[in-house]
């Protein structure tokens, strides 16, 4: 039954200290999903709740999960988690983890993060003590659960959020894989922005007669967006971007690009030209990505330079506009872009540039949206013009081939060189993480890569041994390289 609104949350049974945690917070009106996803979740029952970011469904599963927890304030045993939230990216598990202390600020509780990027040590650390409610990415939380630093099989509640986002990032096997490691007796929920086919298997595994809970449609375009079109080459784009922001109008904004490389451009070029950017993508590190978004936060980087990884991790609620500089492959990429602005109620626009080549990609945008997008005429000004760069400063610098690392190795660089390090000089640069931006795995590279800190046997101060007569490791393709190379 959905509680009468005019109570606000006090139409909730829920624990006093929760209560007055959301008065301290500033909350008195439930969202639409909350009032329709609480009153089951109190009740113990599955649920599947259809929801866009910003509509507030982390407080809808975070708030019953509290209050069943104050009712039952056992600790979490050692190497368990008695609540598990999967998240597909960094930033969300972090924002999730930062509104259940908010909520819970009243309870005791322990609350742990585990994602990649960071150093293991500590989570795993955390793991070993037990865990109330753990916040986690997929990539990390298997590579400890294959390693037996952490087990599922005491977890009573699991929470399964951004579930279509898990399956364009290639998550959807890990998760698999996690569910099965749950025991059959167990609360779960599941969010999505979309329910494709493959999610809806995945929601027949892993839910019981679930509640099921829509406050949106399958795709959703904010009515307070004003959405424009700006027709151009693709070479003027960047000077193009840099007349628009001319306007002191835009005084928080979101440029998406395809590409983490296109980002990194894009942000170089802005600062170069006095505009205060910062990229943000899955190749960056964990504490690159939270200072981005802090600055942006604050107000001292007034461009934020984005990839699609990205779009649901931006939860700013003043940005004045979103720019896509480049048109997403996947036309509900789009919704989710300028879903970043027009937040908390207020006002927001959105401009794509499209160059001849992204025409179909806009028809799809526009055939998904049922919007026409109003199409917008600027004349690049003598300055812009003055800043255009070269198709050959445009171009990607091409990779160098790969395993034939070592000055002077020659073809047997890669096995033998003779001054190659853990890279030759010459070889291919070592990769962050797994995962292709093109296959949509940007995000389990860097979930997934041990490497993007010290080994866990290096931070307890343990001797890494190596084979005599081999360098540091291998290239990227396998080939060993630099037989006495320094690191």
């Amino acid at each position: 039954m959905t509680p009468d609104l005019n109570n606000g949350f006090a139409a909730f049974p829920l624990a006093a200290p929760i209560a007055a945690a959301l008065k301290a917070a500033g909350f008195t009106t439930p969202t639409p999903i909350q009032s329709q996803a609480i009153p089951p979740l109190l009740d113990g029952r599955d649920i599947i709740g259809i929801a866009q970011t910003g509509t507030g469904k982390t407080a809808a599963f975070a708030l019953p999960m509290l209050h069943a927890f104050s009712l039952d304030p056992r600790k979490a045993e050692p190497k368990s988690a008695r609540m598990v939230v999967l998240s597909p990216t960094r930033e969300l598990a972090t924002q999730i983890a930062d509104s259940f202390k908010t909520l819970g600020k009243g309870l005791r509780f322990s609350i742990a993060t585990i994602f990649g990027g960071v150093g293991e040590r500590p989570q795993i650390e955390a793991a070993a003590r037990g865990i109330d409610i753990l916040v986690a990415t997929p990539g990390r939380l298997m590579d400890l659960l294959e390693r037996r630093f952490i087990t599922l099989s005491k977890t009573e509640i699991f929470v399964l959020d951004e579930a279509d986002r898990m399956l364009d990032m290639g998550f959807v096997r890990d998760v698999r894989k996690i569910v099965k490691l749950l025991p059959q007796k167990r609360q779960s929920l599941m969010f999505s922005a979309t329910m494709p086919p493959a999610i809806r298997e995945i929601a027949a595994e892993m839910l019981r007669n679930p509640a099921q809970v829509t406050v949106t449609p399958k795709v959703v375009t904010v009515e307070r967006i004003e959405q424009a079109v700006i027709h151009t080459p693709a070479k003027e784009k960047r000077p193009l971007l840099l007349d628009l922001l001319k306007d002191a109008s835009l005084d928080k904004v979101v440029v998406f690009c395809r590409t983490k490389h296109g980002a990194n451009k894009v942000a170089e070029f802005l600062e170069k030209h006095g505009v205060v950017s910062s990229a943000i993508h899955g190749n960056k590190s964990q504490g690159a990505r939270q200072a981005a978004l802090a600055g942006f936060r604050d107000g001292k980087v007034r461009v934020l330079v984005a990839t699609d990884i990205m779009a649901r991790g931006i939860d700013v609620p003043d940005i004045s506009h979103v720019i896509n500089y480049e048109l997403p492959e996947e036309p509900e990429s789009y919704v989710h872009r300028i879903g970043r602005t027009a937040r908390a109620g207020r006002d927001g626009e959105a401009i794509s540039f499209c160059s001849p080549e992204e025409r179909p990609l806009l028809k799809q945008i526009e055939r998904l949206t049922k919007v026409t997008l109003t199409e917008r005429k600027h004349a690049l000004s003598p300055e812009a013009l003055a800043a255009t760069p070269s198709p050959q400063a445009d171009a990607r610098p091409p990779r160098p081939q790969q395993g034939r690392g070592g000055q002077g190795g020659g073809r047997n660089g890669g096995r033998n060189g003779g001054n190659g390090g853990r890279q030759g000089q010459g070889g291919a640069p070592k990769r962050e993480g797994r995962g292709h931006e093109n296959r949509n795995h940007e995000n389990r590279g860097g979930d997934r890569n041990r490497s993007a800190g010290p080994s866990f046997m290096q931070e307890l101060g343990e001797p890494v041994r190596r084979p005599q007569g081999l360098g540091a490791g291998r290239s990227p393709s396998g080939a060993r390289q630099g037989g006495r190379g320094r690191r």
